[in-house]
This record gives C-alpha cells, structure tokens and sequence, in this order.
C-alpha cells in the first residue's frame, strides 16, 4: 500500500467542479489527506489528474471472438489508458447477455482477467431475435441496469412497445442504437458524393433519425428511461434536444471518432475507416460537437472494436465495421481541447462523471473510481506497436496526437 505524492499537478475534479494546481497524496486510488510517509514523489508540473474514466460502449470480444480481444487484451488496455469501468452492448458471439447467470461470470473474468469493472447491457430480446422479450427480470438480478437490442432488428414495433412496458416496469434502461434496417438495408458508408462515387452500398443519415423519431414517440407513451447511443448525424441532435425539453427521461453519446473524423476518410476504399455508424460528413461532425457542448448529447464514449487484421482485408463493403479506441481516447479528447470546443473540466465530466450518471452507478463510480495521471502535451504516434489493445484496426495509424495517460491510480 504505497502512498504517492503527486507535486503541482493541475486537479480536474469534476464531482466538486474544481480545476486548480495543487499537490497531492493518493493512497491506493484515492485522494487523502497530507502523509507523514510518501513512497513515491511524482512531479506534477504541466500534468493533469482526473478520475479515471467510464465508457459507455466497448466490445471486448469476449466470448467468442477471441481472435480479436480478450477480456485480457482488452481489460488491460482499457485500464492503461485511464478507462476503469467499461460498459458492453449485449451481442457477443454467442449471445449470452439474455442469461443473467452468464452475465454475472463474465463480470467476474473482466475484474480477475482484465482489472476493469465490466457491467453487461443485457438482451432486450431472446436471442437478439427481435421477437420474443428476454427475461429482464432474471437480467436485473444479474447485475443488468439497461437492456438493449443492439444492432439487431424488431420483427415489428409491437415487440419494440412490448419490451419497453416490460423494462420500464423493473425501472430498467432501454439503450437503443438507432438505425431503421428498411433504410440502412446492406448499407456500409454515409450517404454523399464519397460513397456514390466509389459505388459503395450507402446508410442515409435519415436512417438514424427515423428509427429516433419512432421511438421518442414509444418511449414517451410507456414512460420507459432511454439512451440513444452512438449519435452520428447532426439531424438526431435535434430531436433529442426536442425530446429533453418536452420532460422525457432520454440520455444520449457520440463515439470520440464521430468527433474528429469524417467520410473523407473512405476514400480509396480505405476499409480502417470502416465503422457502424458511419462517419459521416464535416457539418454532422460540427453539429455534433456543439451538441455536446451544449449539454444535449450528455457523455463521449470509445466505441472500441477490435478487431485482426484479416477483418479488414476484404473489400471495403465485406469487411467488419469497428475501430479500435481505447489508446487514441485521451490524445483526442485532449484534442478537444485544444481545438477549443470546451474546456478541460468539460471535456473529463464527459467521460467520467456523465456517463456513470447515463449508467445509473454514479454512487458506485465514486466509490471505485482511481485517479489518472495525463500529459496534455506529451507528443506520440499512433501505431502497432504503440497500440495496447490485441485490435490494430485505426485510420489513425501513423498519425501524431499529443495527450498520454502516464499512470492509473486503483
């Protein structure tokens, strides 16, 4: 049990929203009072310290996709880079997040195997078959605060209506990411002059905000608590602010790429910028942005998705969507940053204390929640080898960002 002093380091406590110089002690993650005995002095100088991040959507590939990630690789990876408590969408391969027994053990492997606290969004469906309700109940006893369908359809909106009566009255949350399947169809990229001149299979952005729209209106007439995750378009933005100012209990986030890159990246079918969602275009980027800031789209998430290198050999359209994200969060969000779209203190409520408030444990996070030690303008290039995670898959290989985790505090 050592205790670390930490000298003239700039604190971004976003539970007392405080942003000051000051030295430290932190003792087994958290931060105590002056020691008479420091076993190690760190210089804080031109360093930030914050609470260790939450994310709201990472698939870790485990069970059943190990060729990509491990509960290991990935919990590991998610650790060395500030991120402690990491929440997953229901559609591993196997499905096995519509049995909270299983749920309950693959928390316990992501703690012993990866040193992260995992929490398993579970089924909203059996199977993800879109047709019959999982067992929620038996979910909700398993550790599960929200229930999703993931990127699988409804067979109809019926059983969309059914499964939200059903999770509002366990006081569950509905995460939904929206996508009307009838207009996305075999879609792989944002609907524009990119796609079309490359002859790409095309996903509009009125495929987002369709499938908003439809359920706003669902979950305003069953009461049902919802999050819109993995926001793309700025037409959603809208429509959520409309949602939040009629009273309605919906949350919603923005994966970190959707906030830097943009469908230029497609070009030349360059299958890395291959993602679901799709990267969409430079006024969706900007819109998004100001969504945040504004307080409409609540918390930033990775969106991390490993993924071998062979996922992404085929042509664009035939490869797997994913990018791998936990290594590259903090140099973009520090990016942020510096771009100006908000300040310090801003950007670490975004990924710290909103998200556990979005995940119903902000209790728990205050409780588990250790200390980052970040260097705003350490310079570094992102690459294979500098990439933690078991996934290379990044358009951002060979760029430089400026913006490391140097320490995790648990």
């Amino acid at each position: 049990m050592s205790i670390v002093k930490i000298e003239n380091v700039r604190v971004l406590d976003p539970i007392q929203k405080t942003d000051q110089v000051k030295t430290v002690y932190v003792e087994n993650g958290k931060i105590v009072d002056a020691a008479s005995q420091v076993d190690q002095t760190i210089d804080g100088q031109g360093k930030w310290l914050m609470p260790t991040m939450v994310d709201l959507c990472a698939r870790l590939r485990e069970p059943g996709q190990q060729q990509h990630g491990t509960l290991k690789s990935e919990g590991r990876a998610a650790r060395a880079n500030g991120i402690l408590h990491v929440i997953t969408p229901p559609d591993s391969k196997p499905i096995v997040q519509d049995n909270g027994a299983l749920i309950h053990g693959l928390i316990e492997k992501a703690q012993l195997d990866g040193g992260i606290y995992l929490q398993i969004i579970g089924a909203q469906t059996q199977g993800l078959n879109g047709k019959q309700p999982s067992n929620m109940a038996g979910l909700k006893k398993g550790g599960c605060t929200a229930v999703s369908n993931a990127n699988a359809a409804f067979e109809n909106d019926d059983v969309v209506i059914r499964t939200l009566e059903y999770a509002a009255g366990l006081d569950l949350t509905v995460v939904f990411y929206a996508e009307e399947p009838q207009i996305a169809k075999d879609g792989c990229a944002h609907e524009g002059f990119i796609a079309s001149r490359q002859g790409l299979p095309m996903i509009p952005a009125i495929a987002e905000t369709v499938a908003i729209a439809k359920y706003l209106l669902m979950i305003e007439a069953t009461g049902v608590k919802a999050h819109f995750g993995l926001l793309s378009c700025g037409a959603s933005i809208d429509l959520i602010r409309a949602a939040k100012a009629k009273g309605l209990p919906v949350t919603a986030d923005v994966a970190m790429h959707q906030l830097h890159l943009t469908e230029q990246l497609t070009d030349g079918f360059n299958s890395l910028a291959h993602v679901r969602p799709p990267l969409r275009s430079e006024q969706d980027k900007a819109l998004l942005r100001q969504g945040l800031k504004e307080g409409v789209i609540d918390a930033i998430c990775t969106h991390h998705e490993p993924l071998s290198s062979s996922a992404k050999m085929a042509p664009f359209a035939e490869t797997q969507p994913g990018i791998t994200a936990f290594d590259t969060y903090v140099g973009l969000g520090v990016q942020l940053i510096q771009e100006g779209v908000f300040d310090a203190l801003e950007w670490v409520e975004k990924v710290t204390l909103n998200p556990a408030k979005v995940a119903n444990m902000t209790e728990r996070w205050k409780q588990e929640a250790g200390w980052v030690l970040i260097d705003p303008e350490l310079e570094w290039t992102v690459s294979k080898e500098t990439i933690l995670s078991q996934g290379k898959n990044t358009p951002l290989l060979g760029q430089t960002l400026k913006g490391k985790v140097l320490q995790t505090f648990i």
